[in-house]
């Protein structure tokens, strides 16, 4: 009788990934090295500089390192924000190059710009009316119920297929996170905590399907 092959849960930020003792090669593992940072809103890897608004989309952001799985917990170096230095007031000139969202890189990602405030409102609205415009939304890709999948329910991250979807098949916080006064936390289940890998951990508490379609 063959001896059943006990899957791993990589801990590495950003990974998330099962694995194997015997399959676990070099460069199997991406991810990140150090915390983020939680600044005015933004999210920020610390290791790489890649940031977001959206905390959804800011944990999707790929590892920039890579290495073996493992089981270990990280331990993460302590960051924090730099300090804001002083605007000057604008200019002529300078106010001529603010008002250009066009050629803002930040407002070209859909980022949150302090110079385009209106830039940061739009994007917010047009994530909200995919939710509420219900019967003009574009169908949904057809899907093999036997594909693997990743669910992007938060705290989820499970590989699944749809035959095996039902209504308690997955495990996540429906949100949202909060960053507060240097907690961090789930308004669904009112935990809060100081590290960011505690946060990582807390348990989901809400169960239902799984999810694979950010947007919806």
């Amino acid at each position: 009788m063959e001896q059943e092959v006990v899957k791993l849960r990589c801990h590495r930020i950003g990974c998330n990934a099962t694995f194997t003792e015997d399959d676990n090669p070099e460069g199997s593992c991406q991810y990140h090295d150090a915390g983020p940072i939680f600044h005015d809103g933004m999210k920020e890897w610390s290791c790489c500089k890649k940031r977001s608004h959206d905390f959804t989309l800011f944990l999707e952001i790929p590892g920039c390192k890579t290495g073996k799985h493992t089981t270990e917990k990280p331990v993460l170096a302590k960051v924090t924000a730099s300090p804001k230095k002083p605007i000057p007031p604008p200019t002529a000139a300078t106010t001529t190059n603010l008002s250009s969202k066009e050629s803002c890189p930040r407002c070209k990602q859909g980022f949150f710009c302090s110079d385009h405030g209106s830039q940061a409102k739009q994007a917010p609205l047009a994530r909200s009316n995919v939710g509420t415009q219900g019967s003009s939304a574009p169908p949904k890709k057809v899907i093999d119920i036997n594909e693997p999948q990743t669910c992007r329910n938060r705290g989820c991250g499970k590989t699944f297929k749809e035959k095996d979807n039902h209504e308690t098949a997955c495990c996540y916080h429906p949100g949202p996170a909060i960053f507060h006064d240097r907690l961090r936390g789930w308004k669904c289940c009112d935990i809060h905590v100081k590290e960011f890998d505690e946060f990582m951990s807390i348990p989901p508490c809400t169960k239902g399907w799984h999810n694979a379609d950010p947007a919806s």
